[in-house]
């Protein structure tokens, strides 16, 4: 594929020179990439990595799924019903597995190796600064959901552990939800954020695999052979309007959303190709339509309309299986809090030493403290918010219109970007076509993007 020639000045929009550390920092935390230099081979040709076919779809499938999950039932029924869901995320695959191939086009073209770096170098300055304030800001949010869903998981099995009926009423103080979750994140999770370098991502992605694939069964499984005590309140056969579609957006984004860590795995590819990408990210997400299909369609149907925006919390405390999927989400998400916190600070790094003109290679003490200050800024922050947001669902919705962003609105700009550096005198069809096609991934994207926003500021001001 020819080199596009698009913002290639680095002097135009002030970036470091220094590509490769930016690379290093802000690589998917599950892929080994190696530094880029000047005067390497472009992508698709024999400086490729080591990763295999086989192996990139593990991996996209694996950044893929998460704790998203548990709130694709929620979503079916807000949608509207099965039939909904199901045309809903069949529509938006096919948008978001285009989105996945035209960063990979883009990567080729402007020879850099993140999300956010093809955005810098495809779409400007101007763009670059968005883009990585969005991955700062969704990295946040979502870590502010993880801890959420901590304290959802933990709130019913201190209820069986401790005996004693849930809710607020003649609890002890140590079981009370936010002390627990306080104590679960002093204890875990902020040691594990400090590091400079995270170690343990492939025990990370090993659970978050198993814990997925177990949460999917059990929901799967509790529907066809139900416990008594679960009886399913209506069952919608249709969306109660279009606003109600647009609203289980944001979740089937949020669930899809690995937009930002694609680019580092396809240049990690051994033959960093388009065409095999496109290969590559449709298996990953029809693995990944499987899963979130099953676990939304059992799941809507087993309890209805009355489906918790975390289904977990719609069984009983006492399923031991039940229990056993809770324990695997914490765990996943114990491990996964550090690596997002890994990425968005790492992007906050970046944004603030630019912002400073300073170099990246500094004085190991000045980056240590300012290091450990972003970390703990950010772990109370988060923490703080989580302990006074109890709805999960609020904050899904809020991120999700974020992973829109980058689902279709970068994409989409990047795709227009790059056909428009191609202009000539003769315009063939195709080339109006995509510049079209990326105009509509825009639009969509910025849709969902403004819904979300708006509900979320005017519902509560209206509530």
């Amino acid at each position: 594929m020819a080199q596009v020639s698009i913002n290639r000045d680095l002097g135009e929009w002030g970036l470091s020179t220094d590509s490769g550390e930016r690379a290093r920092l802000l690589q998917s935390p599950s892929v080994d990439i190696a530094p880029k230099s000047e005067g390497e081979a472009p992508p698709g040709g024999a400086g490729g990595g080591t990763t295999s076919t086989l192996g990139a779809i593990f991996i996209v499938v694996n950044a893929c799924l998460g704790a998203g999950l548990l709130n694709f039932p929620a979503a079916f029924s807000t949608a509207g019903g099965v039939a909904a869901g199901i045309t809903l995320q069949m529509a938006m695959l096919v948008f978001i597995i285009s989105g996945l191939v035209i960063l990979a086009y883009c990567s080729q073209a402007s020879n850099e190796r993140t999300y956010q770096e093809v955005v810098w170098a495809v779409c400007g300055k101007l763009t670059g600064v968005l883009c990585e304030v969005a991955i700062a800001t969704y990295t946040f949010g979502t870590c502010i959901a993880f801890l959420i869903i901590i304290g959802d998981q933990q709130d019913k099995i201190i209820a069986v552990m401790a005996k004693e009926p849930e809710g607020p009423g003649g609890s002890p103080w140590y079981t009370d939800r936010k002390f627990t979750i306080s104590l679960t994140a002093f204890l875990f999770i902020l040691p594990l954020s400090i590091p400079r370098e995270i170690g343990f991502q492939k025990y990370a992605s090993f659970l978050s695999v198993v814990g997925t694939w177990y949460v999917t069964a059990i929901i799967i499984i509790k529907y066809i052979w139900p416990d008594k005590e679960m009886t399913p309140a209506d069952i919608l056969n249709r969306p109660a309007s279009w606003i109600a579609v647009f609203n289980a957006m944001p979740t089937i984004c949020f669930g899809f959303q690995c937009h930002v860590s694609s680019v580092p795995v396809f240049n990690s590819m051994r033959r960093p190709e388009v065409k095999t990408w496109g290969g590559v990210v449709t298996a990953a997400m029809v693995v990944a339509l499987a899963v979130y299909m099953g676990t939304g369609i059992c799941g809507f149907l087993t309890f209805g309309a009355a489906v918790d925006p975390d289904v977990l919390l719609s069984y009983p405390s006492e399923d031991v299986a039940v229990a056993v999927a809770r324990a695997f989400i914490i765990l996943s998400v114990l491990t996964s809090y550090p690596i997002l916190h890994f990425c968005g600070r790492a992007v906050i790094e970046g944004l603030w030493l630019r912002y400073q003109g300073m170099p990246v290679e500094e004085d190991v003490g000045r980056e240590r403290r300012r290091r450990v200050l972003q970390t703990l800024v950010w772990f109370l922050l988060t923490l703080l918010l989580a302990l006074f947001i109890p709805d999960i669902g609020k904050v899904i919705s809020v991120i999700g219109g974020l992973a829109a962003c980058f689902i279709f609105v970068f994409p989409g700009l990047c795709l227009i970007q790059a056909k428009l550096s191609e202009m000539e005198e003769v315009k063939p069809a195709s080339w109006w076509a995509m510049v079209s096609y990326g105009v509509l991934l825009v639009t969509l994207g910025a849709f969902i993007f403004g819904q979300t926003t708006a509900n979320a500021i005017f519902v509560d001001l209206l509530a």
